[in-house]
């Protein structure tokens, strides 16, 4: 037994993963309706988002803690990556809802509330950064977790003594431990997702709404594949595409079958370890980047939005196409502090245009009818997105100084 285990934690983790595809897609093929497969889905995607928040607490303290060096200009540096990135996919929605328009087939409203404007979005934000530190980590309240964890490893490099530090240090590096053990039950976790999602879901969605989909997916290839390469090319002048189709392939994945930001963020965390950037710096910019950088919320935002628009026969001139792009971007910087994510953003969109509430979430519904193909893209893109500009901050930083990258 012992030897066919370490046979198998000899093969490539991609390769378990892949393995566990097939398996899990077959077994909804021949098996559909089986109530144990999916239960590893369940449990892996639970172990994710269990360990995350605590994971992010004591690493981000850890970090500010027992840092050393300057690394202020690489946050400046990410987050003025994170906001480009989700202006300019807010912006490459508007251009492909203009190229393909699409009208939709507005169904029942849903009763879920909508934020009514930007003014309750940064409320809910502000809000939620300074709620309660233990409640924050339960319900997985990132901007309040970073918030705390700030301020408590601002104060433990400021009193703390050496000794001290270290044990949080080694404190951090057991949590670290357990996100790595983890990780190696995603062939499995990954089986019982996509056992779920064969089995549970028709083709139905592909044929009524096809278009839709195509747009908002094909929207995020070219940012996935075309815009985030060139900024990163502009940081770097090096060949983008290896960071970005490693950060696809080791993050992209994982998040695309979870669904989840939050659960991502220790497989990122592993990823920034694997490829030997600065954890003091990672620790804080990839949980940062869970909760603003958000391209694909903004681009499901504004071809929502937009759709919608085109169904009742608004015209989108120039100045108000430029105006939602700000507007969805700063909602989808907010998305991940409001209940329903990037959906219940919608209405606030449509507002631009005049379109009210009642027809707005009409649009929403449509939204969660799509929502297992949109979602998944959307927070693989989001996902990826936060370690390769985290990346491209820390390598920016080192051939300034001379340094060889190695991506």
């Amino acid at each position: 037994m012992m030897s066919t285990i370490q046979k198998w934690q000899h093969i490539s983790l991609i390769i378990r993963i892949i393995i566990g595809l097939i398996v899990g897609c077959a077994l909804a093929l021949s098996i559909p309706g089986n109530t144990v497969v999916p239960i590893f889905g369940t449990i892996f995607v639970g172990l994710l988002k269990g360990v995350a928040p605590v994971l992010v607490f004591i690493l981000v303290i850890s970090a500010l803690a027992n840092a050393s060096g300057d690394i202020g200009g690489r946050f400046k540096n990410v987050v003025f990556l994170y906001i480009l990135g989700t202006l300019l996919a807010a912006a490459a929605a508007v251009v492909m809802s203009t190229l393909f328009p699409v009208t939709i087939k507005l169904t029942d409203a849903v009763n879920n509330a909508a934020p009514e404007g930007i003014g309750q979005i940064v409320s809910t934000i502000l809000t939620n950064i300074v709620a309660n530190p233990v409640n924050a980590i339960m319900t997985g309240n990132y901007l309040s977790i970073l918030c705390w964890a700030i301020i408590f490893g601002l104060g433990f490099k400021m009193i703390a003594t050496k000794e001290t530090c270290n044990v949080i240090a080694d404190f951090a590096a057991v949590v670290a431990k357990a996100v790595y053990w983890i990780i190696q039950l995603a062939p499995f976790g990954i089986m019982g997702l996509v056992y779920s999602a064969v089995s549970e879901n028709g083709l139905a969605i592909f044929i009524d709404y096809g278009m839709l989909l195509a747009v908002l997916v094909g929207c995020m290839f070219v940012i996935a594949f075309i815009v985030n390469p060139i900024i990163c090319f502009c940081f770097l002048h090096r060949n983008p595409f290896p960071l970005v189709i490693r950060c696809l392939r080791e993050s992209g994945v994982y998040a695309f079958f979870t669904r989840s930001s939050a659960a991502n963020i220790p497989v990122n965390m592993e990823l920034c370890k694997k490829m030997g950037l600065d954890e003091d710096f990672y620790s804080v910019s990839v949980p940062l980047g869970a909760s603003i950088n958000m391209e694909g919320a903004a681009i499901t935002i504004t071809v929502m939005a937009l759709a919608v628009a085109h169904t009742m026969g608004i015209h989108v001139d120039i100045p108000t196409a430029i105006i939602l792009s700000v507007l969805s971007t700063v909602g989808a910087c907010g998305a991940s502090g409001v209940a329903g994510g990037s959906l219940l953003l919608i209405p606030m969109a449509c507002s631009l245009f005049g379109i009210s509430n009642d027809i707005a979430m009409q649009a929403v519904g449509v939204g969660f009818i799509i929502g297992v193909v949109q979602d998944s893209c959307e927070t693989a893109l989001n996902s990826s997105t936060d370690v390769l500009f985290a990346a491209t901050a820390e390598f920016h930083d080192r051939i300034k100084k001379g340094e060889e990258v190695d991506f």
